[in-house]
């Protein structure tokens, strides 16, 4: 089944995102990959502003702190000086990946270092150091693991390879939270005698994929070595993934895709495709079938989870499609995925998805 707008304009935010109208889904093994969606400085913009716009917005809130007193009943401005907009605290985090990703790529949507201004009046090692002091409250050893840790990490990663003065700053007022995460992530894999396997925050899988990413590329091999080994532990002998039972009601992330885009990080080519085939043998038909989800009420926060699954769907079969050459054809289903929801994307939509979605857009596209 195809859905509107592959190979049309759609309209995104009164603007326009192009497709390639390239035979992208018939691309074979031997022949280069063509993206379908070019990000465009207009569209870049277009995402920046949803971020953007909620990193100051402290109300409404959902704090999801355990409390040891009334001490602890603070307002979250206080609590995470950095990370106190966008709905919570891990959408904060990822809403300054976004923005920092798109400067990097599109430095002139901040001309007027606006939005620099703002990070630089946040990011300091003095809110670093009240950031790190909710991390060691003995009440809140395991806030945001690993969803937060890992967006944490993804930042972090964005950070130390700008090469950016200001950058370089940020990264060094973040590395030490990133480092206590780091740590406390090696302490608590091996205890970890089952993944969280369910399509939320806690997915195992996606946690550890961004984690990965990060230990690579900023050279922390007793890191990278911690994830690399769990994940065989935790992965390695699963089998027979039935997609057919995803997606649960308000999942925004695949159980079984999440799980074959980490270990195509983690096996090498060969035994990545002996493991896949034994875990999603269905993935290497061509006529493979995955129909985007449904939302039906775009102002239920739980609901319009459903916009974000399409787009990490999406992400898992683009990263899988680079690993195996005979894969290419998952990528015409991550484009479905992602053009049936872009129309959706609008920061004028309920505030419950306008504050989230536009990462997992990006971070869709940057994995094509």
């Amino acid at each position: 089944m195809k859905y509107p707008g592959l190979c049309l304009k759609i309209s995104l935010l009164g603007t326009f995102l192009f497709f390639s109208c390239g035979n992208n889904s018939k691309t074979g093994a031997d022949k280069p990959i063509v993206n379908k969606f070019e990000l465009t400085e207009v569209q870049a913009k277009s995402i920046m502003d949803l971020p953007a716009h909620c990193l100051t917005v402290e109300y409404p809130n959902k704090l999801g702190q355990a409390l040891g007193s009334d001490a602890d009943l603070k307002p979250p401005r206080m609590l995470h000086p950095i990370f106190y907009g966008c709905y919570d605290w891990h959408s904060s985090v990822h809403g300054y990946w976004s923005i920092v990703k798109l400067m990097k790529a599109f430095p002139e949507l901040d001309a007027d270092h606006r939005i620099r201004a703002t990070l630089d009046a946040h990011i300091t090692d003095e809110h670093a150091v009240t950031e790190m002091a909710f991390f060691n409250d003995p009440n809140n050893l395991g806030f945001e693991r690993t969803y937060g840790w890992a967006w944490l990490f993804k930042l972090q990663e964005e950070l130390i390879t700008w090469g950016d003065p200001d950058a370089e700053r940020w990264s060094d007022s973040l590395a030490p939270l990133v480092e206590l995460l780091s740590n406390r992530l090696i302490s608590y894999l091996p205890n970890l005698v089952y993944p969280v396997r369910h399509g939320k925050h806690e997915n195992t899988a996606f946690g550890l994929s961004l984690m990965l990413d990060y230990a690579k590329a900023a050279k922390k091999p007793v890191l990278e070595d911690a994830i690399v080994s769990h994940a065989k532990r935790l992965f390695e002998g699963d089998a027979n993934c039935d997609i057919s039972y995803e997606p649960s009601g308000s999942d925004f992330l695949s159980p079984c895709l999440e799980e074959a885009h980490l270990m195509s990080k983690v096996l090498d080519e060969a035994g990545y495709r002996i493991w896949l085939k034994r875990f999603m043998p269905s993935l290497f038909s061509g006529k493979y079938i995955l129909e985007p989800a449904v939302v039906k009420d775009r102002t239920d926060g739980q609901l319009i989870h459903l916009d974000g699954l399409n787009y990490s769907r999406a992400a898992c079969l683009y990263g899988i499609s680079h690993k195996l050459p005979e894969l290419r054809h998952v990528r015409s289903i991550a484009d479905d995925h992602i053009s049936f929801s872009l129309p959706n994307l609008s920061k004028d939509d309920d505030y419950m998805g306008a504050h989230w979605l536009g990462t997992f857009v990006l971070y869709a596209l940057t994995l094509q």
